[in-house]
């Protein structure tokens, strides 16, 4: 049943005259207490807290003088107090309400200065089940909550990047603050426990192997706001969710222009793709435009990979993303500024790269310090009218597939690796997605069709133009291996790749007419095996 309001309208200013203080994250915590000592406010804290602000000298109250109980059980119960909460919740203008704390003794708390045991931090650091479970906070939301819901009275700030806005509205209000301003912390004190309460609730479903909970949510911190989303008439946000994932989102900016939105998706695309290409085996790059590889490579070196990569679609490559497996030295970097670039993401970056990408003052570029592991656990959502379509990972990796031969020609050893190659690239093509490669580099891509025949012959044209760009005799579909990220469902397609220049074929199988594609590919002289794993991504 609800609870029917009285309706006793807000008062626009409250004057600050007691403020709680709790914090976990003491950055500024004491330069903000010393501001409301000249203001003349009755400090009140805990812990930790009460004696940083005390070992700088300022009179503050133990929240144990206050509710007239000591903290017990290893900090657990400290502020879980009616004279705490009845301080927070007490609407000062409702007589009953006044009435009781008179009664029992009561102090109006006016401001609440609280942030939150670092839940997010040591679940990102790994910590075991028992110390993760110890450093999900109780008092703190309880309080952060309580406040926020009576933000008429009392004044909530949970962030510290807010003490100097809270320091320069009680200078200007003459130690109070107004509605507007109280409204809006308490909005935000509200998404900062509901983004708290995610993070554990991701970690509880994560720990004990819930795929998918009964309730779902997924919160994040704002990093930064967007000049605007994929067009200009779009606004956006970059929010980070905490995931301990090596990539554009915890990555650092070393140099350029702030990252677009579609800067950012494109970039996570080619870090994702590029990580499936361990950097112990050979290096590799990959260079995405608008989603999609346009081209990807391994090499001898980090400079014939990006090379390599570049000849597939030199094109589509100008202001295209580029992703590296490893660092990033100077000899690729002389390369990589030849061609106009958005965006450069690397595991680690040399001194001297990063002397020759600063001749290139826009040109972005992000460092990791590590890759994405392709086969970690994690969910991907998606937002629909009315809904939020969440899945895990596709974490599925040729590697560890058994993969079956169907025609009469087996591959050969190097058709084989060529089929791996272009498999691991067609993952992260858009659907329906026709990858050739050739020597573990791309040869043609057919991203985002509706057709799969069409995807196999825009690759092949692809691969023509490259040819011609290259001044090559012949394009390198000739010999190649083609990847189909789902099953032919006619031999059509097929028969376009073969057209092309494909002698082996590597695709999931599945199809009502995978015999028919199977005889076509035996007619001429094909080898094709079945994955029996898809991977769609639209």
């Amino acid at each position: 049943m609800a609870v029917v309001s009285k309706k006793i309208p807000a008062p626009d200013r409250i004057r600050i005259r007691t403020a709680l203080l709790s914090v976990s994250d003491k950055t500024g915590i004491v330069e903000l207490a010393k501001a409301l000592a000249e203001q003349g406010v009755k400090l009140i804290s805990t812990g930790g807290t009460h004696k940083a602000i005390a070992a700088a000298g300022l009179a503050v109250t133990d929240v144990s003088e206050v509710t007239g109980f000591p903290e017990i059980m290893d900090g657990r119960v400290k502020t879980l107090h009616p004279t705490v909460h009845g301080g927070l919740l007490a609407i000062r203008d409702d007589a009953e309400h006044t009435d009781s704390m008179k009664e029992h003794g009561i102090e109006g708390i006016d401001l609440a200065v609280i942030n939150l045991y670092p839940f997010e931090e040591v679940r990102a650091a790994g910590g075991d089940y028992p110390t993760t479970v110890e450093n999900i906070d109780i008092g703190g939301p309880a309080m952060i909550r309580a406040s926020a819901k009576n933000h008429a009275y009392v004044t909530i700030v949970t962030d510290p990047s807010d003490y100097p806005a809270l320091i320069e509205a009680l200078r200007t209000n003459d130690g109070q603050t107004v509605y507007a301003f109280r409204q809006k912390l308490a909005a935000k004190a509200y998404a900062r426990t509901a983004a708290y309460d995610t993070v554990i609730s991701n970690w509880f479903a994560e720990a004990l192997d819930i795929e998918m909970p009964r309730y779902r949510t997924i919160g994040g911190v704002l990093k930064e706001e967007m000049r605007y989303g994929e067009n200009p008439h779009q606004s956006a946000g970059f929010y980070v969710t905490g995931e301990n994932r090596p990539g554009v989102a915890t990555a650092t900016l070393l140099q350029g222009k702030q990252l677009s939105y579609n800067n950012i998706n494109d970039t996570d695309g080619a870090f994702e793709l590029i990580a499936e290409f361990s950097p112990e085996k050979a290096p590799a790059c990959a260079i995405i435009k608008h989603a999609n590889p346009c081209g990807v490579a391994t090499g001898p070196t980090l400079k014939d990979a990006y090379l390599r990569a570049l000849a597939c679609d030199s094109t589509s490559a100008f202001g295209g993303i580029i992703a590296l497996n490893q660092l990033l030295d100077g000899g690729t970097a002389e390369e990589i500024v030849k061609l106009f670039t958005e965006v450069i993401i690397a595991p680690e970056v040399s001194e001297e790269a990063k002397a020759i990408i600063a001749r290139k003052p826009n040109l972005r570029l992000l460092v990791t310090g590590g890759l994405p592991d392709p086969r970690s656990r994690g969910i991907t959502a998606k937002t629909v009218s009315g809904g939020l379509l969440v899945q895990t990972r596709d974490n599925g990796m040729i590697e560890d597939i058994d993969l079956r031969v169907v025609t009469k020609r087996a591959p050969t050893p190097t058709e084989l690796e060529d089929m791996k190659f272009a498999y691991k690239v067609a993952k992260h093509v858009k659907s329906n997605a026709i990858v050739y490669a050739k020597d573990g580099q791309t040869a043609g891509i057919g991203a985002g069709q509706m057709s799969r025949v069409d995807s196999a012959r825009i690759a092949g044209i692809k691969a023509e133009e490259a040819a011609r760009a290259m001044g090559w005799a012949e394009p390198m579909t000739k010999g190649s291996a083609v990847a189909s990220e789902a099953f032919f469902p006619f031999a059509d397609g097929l028969l376009s790749a073969i057209a092309a220049g494909a002698t082996a074929v590597i695709q999931p199988g599945g199809s009502m007419r995978d015999d028919e594609v199977i005889a076509a590919a035996d007619e001429h002289g094909v080898a094709m095996v079945f994955t029996g794993m898809r991977h769609f991504r639209h």
